[in-house]
């Protein structure tokens, strides 16, 4: 079975990868170089096909968050892993209403553990979430070359199924429609752990040359 570090995409060609991103929904579009999802009271997302796994692998990419737009509660652009079970997933929620990032494990829509940072647009630019050996790992880097690890917990069952999707997401509650954009998808530098990772973070190095599928440039 495929893990996540064999999907790729620049989104450069203008075009959506119909293979790579089977599952997509709402008006997504490619533009400008970079996947582009709206952030309406609809709900929109680029979505893989569901064959991958998360062992050994990750998902990873560059987040352009929307505008808050006057919503009253929620703008949001989200990475999120989906498994075939409703509401258990996990990934990064971002809310550009309330100024928070949320790395979130969740089963049946909860996270009793999950970790919220005030977003930083510089130090959060790229969000990378990885198993390794055993651990989950939420990661952000500023260039998609030095990580730091902000969340390390024991990876949940659901990271070795066979058939997790990924989700670009976007979403607002209310206020001006707007678009959440994403780009360069497990295309990285080489990446190393910075000293500020916690203890734990550097039993997994992941450094990936991944190859790329269905036209996707490595």
């Amino acid at each position: 079975m495929p893990g996540f570090g064999m999907l790729t995409d620049t989104f450069d060609d203008g075009v959506r990868d119909p293979v790579l991103w089977s599952g997509s929904y709402g008006d997504v579009e490619e533009a400008g170089g970079r996947a582009r999802v709206p952030c309406t009271t609809a709900f929109s997302a680029y979505q893989s096909a569901a064959v991958y796994t998360l062992t050994g692998s990750q998902v990873a990419c560059r987040v352009y968050p929307p505008a808050a737009g006057g919503a009253a509660g929620e703008a949001l652009a989200e990475l999120l892993v989906i498994t075939a079970v409703g509401g258990t997933d996990g990934g990064f929620s971002l809310n550009r209403v309330t100024g928070l990032l949320k790395l979130i494990s969740r089963t049946g829509y909860a996270d009793a553990n999950e970790v919220v940072l005030t977003y930083d647009p510089v130090a959060h630019a790229w969000l990378r979430l990885r198993e390794a050996s055993g651990l989950l790992l939420w990661e952000t880097s500023p260039d998609g070359g030095t990580w730091t690890a902000r969340r390390t917990a024991p990876a949940a069952a659901w990271t070795a199924d066979t058939n997790l999707s990924v989700i670009l997401a976007g979403h607002r509650d209310s206020g001006s429609g707007d678009f959440a954009e994403f780009d360069n998808f497990n295309l990285l530098r080489r990446a190393r752990l910075t000293s500020a990772s916690p203890a734990g973070a550097a039993l997994a190095p992941l450094e990936r040359s991944a190859p790329a599928m269905s036209g996707s440039p490595a």
